[in-house]
């Protein structure tokens, strides 16, 4: 039983991810999409598109991640999940600018000859590595406040091991 619960979390938790990739795909799409077609400017592009990316995810996870979390009332449970994801972004901001200048660096001292710019793939591998550590911030938090109606099975016992001693009488 102990396996299954690891297993159902594990789907959980490769469910979760694959709705950040369906959010991530969103959120470039969207802040694209608001800011070259219809001349938004960046940061507010990115601030739409940041909320409808957040909106999908939420959505996904609550029907597909998460399709027994009914206890609570959708509003609250995207306020929730809203939440969680803008502390995710504020600890995502200086992530990137941190690794951004570590992974540059790198690149800078390598004779390596890149298809793209140096700081091009640094922006860009510093954002992916920034997601991929936000991922299990945004998972964890998620699933102990926004999803914790959940139920995790409780395991039997490992009959394996002793779990009382007997008594002599």
């Amino acid at each position: 039983m102990r396996s299954l619960v690891k297993k159902q979390e594990l789907v959980r938790f490769f469910k979760f991810a694959l709705v950040g990739v369906t959010g991530t795909i969103v959120d470039f799409g969207i802040m694209n999409l608001v800011n070259l077609a219809f001349g938004v400017p960046l940061l507010w592009a990115q601030g739409i598109s940041f909320i409808i990316a957040v909106i999908n995810n939420f959505l996904w996870n609550r029907y597909w991640t998460y399709p027994d979390s009914r206890s609570k009332k959708a509003p609250k449970q995207l306020l929730q999940f809203f939440m969680i994801s803008s502390v995710g972004l504020i600890i995502r901001t200086p992530l990137i600018s941190w690794l951004n200048r570590i992974i540059l660096d790198l690149l800078e001292t390598t004779t390596l000859q890149l298809p793209l710019e140096n700081f091009v793939v640094s922006q860009n591998l510093a954002l992916a590595a920034s997601i991929l550590i936000i991922l299990f911030w945004n998972f964890f938090a998620n699933r102990l406040w926004t999803y914790n109606d959940v139920s995790v099975p409780e395991p039997y016992p490992d009959p394996t091991q002793s779990q009382t001693t007997i008594e002599r009488k």
